[in-house]
């Protein structure tokens, strides 16, 4: 089972407890799924500042550092003895396997891949450079997909319809069972899944399975044809 999961805005501009600067600059790594090469050379030629092509890198699972993935790390509020928490050593090798980003800038990419500090954001143009490339990563990709990108990086690059993937979407659920969309904590709840995820004993391999790590993190999860739903219990 992969996790697709969007970038954040929000970025570490440099090492930080628990995560490391590279020095080799994106230009000097390979980005893995070579053949989106054509496309994030299309899309690099867009960035205003090319001197983040040069700069140090990270990996990309640290670089993020917006909510969901400050929830995947399982932290906390600033000052806070979790402010700075990190995944284990182990959880990161299984985020290397189980974890995808897709980035405005690189596309798909594993959440180690090193990649700068930077500022691009998805518009609806990117989708002439990303769709079609996509279509050739996604089917070379072994695992059902849970798909929890926002709309606007899902547009940019589709899951194949014939793939097995489901798009994962987050409710906060009241005492009396009303149901209502989550605008900052759809974001949290999603990282404390994956969280879960990858630091439960056995790694998922069905709906099931998910919907049983799901429920020890306190969460409900409702499947309905290929939508996911997770469900948050008001306090």
């Amino acid at each position: 089972m992969l996790f697709l999961l969007p970038p954040s805005e929000s970025k570490a501009k440099g090492a930080y407890p628990g995560a490391a600067e590279n020095s080799l600059s994106v230009s000097q790594v390979a980005l893995a799924f070579g053949t989106l090469g054509e496309a994030r050379s299309q899309a690099a030629k867009l960035v205003d500042d090319q001197k983040i092509f040069q700069a140090p890198t990270m990996a990309a699972i640290d670089r993020y550092n917006g909510t969901l993935y400050g929830a995947l790390h399982g932290r906390g509020l600033k000052g806070t003895p979790t402010e700075f928490a990190h995944l284990s050593d182990a959880a990161m090798a299984r985020a290397k396997e189980i974890v995808l980003i897709q980035s405005a800038l690189f596309g798909l990419i594993p959440a180690t891949a090193l990649i700068p500090n930077y500022k691009f954001s998805a518009t609806p143009k990117l989708k002439a450079i990303w769709a079609e490339p996509h279509q050739v990563v996604f089917r070379r990709l072994n695992g059902i997909i849970i798909d929890m990108r926002s709309k606007q990086y899902g547009s940019l690059a589709p899951i194949p319809d014939d793939l097995e993937s489901y798009y994962l979407d987050v409710v906060l659920e009241a005492a009396d069972g009303a149901r209502s969309s989550m605008n900052h904590f759809n974001k949290k709840s999603k990282g404390e899944l994956v969280h879960a995820v990858l630091n439960a004993k056995q790694l998922p391999e069905s709906i099931a399975e998910l919907r049983k790590i799901a429920k020890k993190a306190g969460f409900g999860l409702e499947q309905a044809g290929r939508e996911l739903t997770l469900i948050v219990a008001h306090a």
